[in-house]
């Protein structure tokens, strides 16, 4: 039976309850004061509580779909290649600059330079250490002047950054967003995007670039799905306004048309490709990894919208595709066929209502939930892609 199955679940429920059942009757023989009783508790309450938890886990797993099989659990078993479809090619004219979100040009605040907090290392798989070589990482805080918010984040500066004869080049950059409420470390810790973009870069796969990486959410614990909440926080002001701004004040990144992609991962991939949608004048290009297409709203996102029908219309994304024009954009999609719950249905459908000048391809591994080794495996069809359609 699979890991998903219904009957695995209702195996271990029944399980529990008869654990529990059974602990109860036999709890006055274990009363007894004799080793074998005392023993005889500790393990009734073991099993018990063991055969609960196991209960409770299959449970969230079925939910959230984060492992797809015993396999995808444990780590075993043939993983499949990756496959990617669409639109692979050059980039053809990027957006027309237009008006920066939540303003004009002219009403922009001073950028504020990033608060650099400290450094971790690069996992550049036995490449050394020295940043002309491998690239740095550096921990900052990112202030907000547009929206009034700020969070932590990591910055990785390619090895081109620091030799002698690109003194002078600039860079293009990505956003990277983790899930919520996610950590950003995890983005290097768990993911390796560092590690990720660097081969790619040693291999001439992907040009250099500088990673932003970051949580979706800079007003925890609330979740905005990036929204500008009316009367409340304005994290699309900030990732699309603020964030490029800063960071281009604070090192050498390009402020062309098409310098800044976007990607991220479940929540982070929802506000990877909404943001793209919303602003093609910031983000020709973006990708969303195991990404859904509508706002959530629950309790950790509170009333989003105000009551506003138009604002959560405007947050679904299938209701932009079938309503508004389609943005000059390219996005990837980029996922597991099986084990993710509704994704692959989802992203068909997603897919399917594209229309020019909107491009759309994917990336998908045979199998896989909604977790860490899934998303591993397609950082680098989703890095290569963002690479060919971003410029400096």
């Amino acid at each position: 039976m699979g890991l998903t199955s219904h009957k695995v679940l209702v195996l271990a429920a029944v399980t529990a309850l008869l654990l529990m059942a059974g602990t109860v009757w036999a709890w006055p023989r274990f009363a007894r004061p004799t080793w074998r009783a005392v023993l005889g508790r500790i393990g009734a309450l073991l099993a018990t509580q063991l055969a609960v938890l196991c209960a409770l886990g299959l449970l969230a797993n079925n939910y959230f779909s984060f492992y797809s099989s015993w396999d995808d659990l444990l780590g075993t078993g043939e993983r499949g290649e990756v496959s990617v479809t669409g639109q692979q090619g050059e980039p053809g004219p990027g957006p027309s600059p237009g008006p920066s979100p939540s303003g004009s040009a002219a009403a922009e605040p001073p950028a504020q330079p990033v608060q650099r907090l400290g450094r971790a290392e690069v996992d550049s798989g036995g490449r050394g250490r020295e940043p002309s070589r491998v690239g740095e990482i550096q921990e900052i805080r990112i202030p907000g002047p547009a929206s009034g918010l700020s969070t932590d984040g990591y910055v990785y500066l390619p090895p081109e950054y620091f030799q002698a004869q690109h003194a002078e080049r600039r860079f293009p950059a990505v956003i990277v967003l983790t899930g919520f409420p996610g950590d950003a470390k995890n983005l290097i810790t768990r993911l390796n995007y560092p590690g990720a973009a660097l081969g790619l870069m040693s291999s001439g796969r992907m040009q250099p670039t500088v990673l932003v990486l970051m949580r979706p959410s800079p007003a925890l614990p609330a979740d905005s799905e990036c929204e500008d909440i009316p009367g409340g926080v304005r994290s699309e002001t900030y990732f699309a306004r603020d964030v490029p701004r800063v960071l281009a004040a604070s090192y050498r990144i390009s402020t062309g048309p098409r310098a800044w992609g976007m990607m991220g991962n479940s929540t982070g991939g929802y506000c990877a490709l909404k943001l793209t949608m919303r602003h093609p004048e910031v983000f020709p290009a973006g990708v969303s990894v195991s990404g859904y297409y509508k706002a959530a709203e629950d309790v950790s996102t509170g009333d989003l919208f105000k009551g506003s029908q138009q604002r959560r219309d405007e947050a679904d994304l299938m209701w932009r595709l079938r309503s508004l024009p389609g943005p000059p954009v390219a996005v990837m999609l980029a996922g597991s066929r099986e084990g993710d719950g509704d994704y692959q249905r989802e992203t068909d459908a997603f897919a399917a209502a594209v229309r020019p000048p909107m491009t759309v391809a994917t990336a998908s591994v045979p199998t896989g939930g909604h977790n860490f080794e899934t998303w591993s495996r397609l950082l680098p069809p989703a890095l290569e892609f963002l690479s060919r359609h971003l410029a400096p």
